[in-house]
């Protein structure tokens, strides 16, 4: 199946997606604030560059698109009709190099807490938070 943009379009449309500084991670940073917490931000000296470093606790995070990061059993994760192979490729990497961060930062002693796009949702988003919190103050 062919793309339902030309080539122009969709490099423009592409181009409009944001790696940082997402609306699901400037909710998480101003909840993490108004709690208190102080941290820096997507760490390039860390291995898979997390989203937000909370050094005092030894604990970074993760806040994944579900569609970027092939969230499983997700509403939010649906494999494109067109350039099917390429996308699931593309997922498949992301989802590798997600795994391989993970592991190096457990490996280097930090905490790491993953939090996808859809538990940020209004209907779940207290939850989210107060699981956040727990996971946090736990030590």
């Amino acid at each position: 199946m062919a793309d339902v943009h030309n080539e122009e379009t969709r490099s423009y449309n592409m181009s409009r997606i944001k790696a940082t500084d997402t609306k699901p991670e400037l909710m998480v940073r101003r909840f993490l604030h108004s709690c208190g917490f102080r941290f820096k931000l997507n760490d390039k000296n860390l291995p898979g560059k997390p989203d937000i470093v909370l050094p005092r606790y030894q604990t970074v995070i993760f806040i994944n698109g579900c569609f970027w990061h092939g969230h499983a059993h997700c509403k939010y994760f649906k494999i494109p009709k067109t350039r099917t192979v390429w996308w699931q490729e593309k997922i498949s990497r992301n989802k590798l190099n997600d795994r391989k961060a993970i592991r190096a930062l457990r490996k280097e002693g930090w905490k790491v807490i993953l939090l996808w796009e859809c538990d940020l949702k209004l209907a779940k988003i207290d939850a989210t938070f107060f699981r956040l919190l727990a996971l946090l103050t736990l030590d």
